[in-house]
């Protein structure tokens, strides 16, 4: 693959993807399946795997441990702390799947605190903050301060 000199790719990464913006950095043992689309300035920290249909926008942090599944869209300027999980599947079973994976949105400039867990088909508006560790199951208000299992509004913060 032949791609722009500012784009970073450890060797020991795994990047199938042909998509991925000027000055990305992608740190090892990290697997970015083909289809996916990675924008500009990002940081992919290790041990991150991005399938086919995931969508990463521009300056995003991914921090370690981070797995972003087929229907998962990240708009620019969006944090993941380490471990926060996703998922796409409301009612999975073993080599059963569905027509289509239910759509997650993380809108720009939200961030996610390490832990955190998001179930399927919900938006989490633009600046919104998930506390670390929390359960998010519903829509998340545009700068709203979620925490708690399962997560509640705690108050609208300022950016």
């Amino acid at each position: 693959m032949n791609f722009d000199n500012s784009i970073f790719i450890h060797p020991l990464a795994d990047v199938q993807a042909t998509e991925i913006g000027a000055g990305t950095k992608i740190w090892q043992f990290n697997v970015v399946a083909a289809g996916a689309r990675i924008g500009k300035n990002c940081n992919i920290s290790a041990h991150c795997f991005i399938e086919g249909g995931a969508v990463v926008g521009d300056n995003v942090t991914l921090k370690c441990g981070v797995y972003l599944w087929d229907g998962i869209t990240l708009e620019s300027d969006v944090f993941v702390g380490p471990g926060a999980l996703f998922t796409n599947d409301m009612f999975p079973r073993s080599k059963v799947y569905p027509e289509s994976f239910l759509r997650t949105t993380v809108c720009e400039g939200a961030s996610i605190g390490a832990g955190a867990v998001l179930t399927p088909g919900i938006t989490i508006g633009r600046h919104a903050m998930i506390a670390a560790g929390a359960v998010v199951k519903r829509d998340v208000e545009p700068f709203s301060l979620v925490r708690g299992v399962p997560a509640r509004h705690v108050r609208f913060i300022d950016v």
